[in-house]
């Protein structure tokens, strides 16, 4: 230990206060080097801070940190290194959500003695859009999700339009494969020629729509397809308006 009269010198003093501020700002300095920490934060550590300084890994030293005089802002410092940290965590989700719908891909079936193709397996790629729905909405509702608002709300519109998209693909599927073998062969067939003329125009709408999506595969690309997105509702109106003429076919054929 050292002599307590060595302790009153101001030498000692100084030296003294130097150690223990760079043991507070030590901290600090270990939060600006992580990852997180981009360029946008370190324009906030110059506004808070009043300074200004070049950040270039070659030019950024310790000693204009130290004359930043981090100390005086510690809590602004903390938090700027803490909503960093929030935004990074953001940043790797969105980013993990973007890859995931950039891969993801439908299964297709094609229908025994047909030319076209059939949607399989949709339930687990409906459970993965609501899935990544709840994640983006969640990331948008978060305080630091500025940098990347603009980002997660266009994702998040966009696998909202696929959703509604695949919910209606479906609806018309089942319906298709209801009536296809009703329209296509069969007395009813027979006894209804103009809901079989209309089921064959729509038919080849159909065929033409799933072929396009099984060239294309990827689950978002499929459902903003053009072709498939306008011709959807139309299909689904269509084919409603001959189930309701079956189901009165069948109704008066009972009475």
């Amino acid at each position: 230990r050292l002599p307590k009269s060595l302790r009153e010198w101001e030498a000692y003093n100084a030296l003294s206060t130097n150690i223990t501020n760079f043991l507070q700002i030590l901290p600090l300095l270990q939060d600006l080097s992580k990852d997180s920490i981009q360029n946008r934060h370190w324009v906030q550590v110059m506004t808070v801070t009043g300074s200004n300084f070049v950040v270039d890994a070659n030019e950024l030293t310790l000693g204009t940190l130290l004359n930043a005089d981090l100390l005086r802002v510690k809590d602004d410092i903390e938090d700027i290194c803490d909503s960093a940290d929030k935004q990074m965590a953001i940043d790797l989700k969105l980013s993990e959500v973007r890859g995931k719908w950039s891969s993801a891909t439908f299964t297709f079936e094609q229908v025994k003695g047909k030319r076209t193709s059939l949607l399989k397996g949709y339930g687990q790629t409906i459970e993965d859009l609501e899935e990544s729905q709840l994640a983006l909405q969640t990331m948008l509702s978060m305080r630091h999700v500025g940098p990347f608002k603009d980002g997660a709300a266009n994702m998040l519109s966009q696998l909202s339009d696929t959703a509604d998209t695949l919910e209606l693909w479906i609806k018309v599927q089942l319906l298709w494969q209801s009536l296809e073998s009703v329209f296509t062969g069969g007395d009813i067939m027979k006894q209804m020629p103009l809901e079989a003329k209309k089921f064959s125009k729509i038919d080849k709408d159909w065929n033409k729509a799933m072929s396009k999506a099984e060239d294309t595969l990827n689950v978002v690309a499929c459902c903003s397809n053009e072709l498939l997105k306008n011709s959807l509702p139309i299909m689904y109106a269509e084919l409603e308006k001959c189930q309701k003429s079956l189901e009165g076919y069948l109704e008066q054929k009972r009475s």
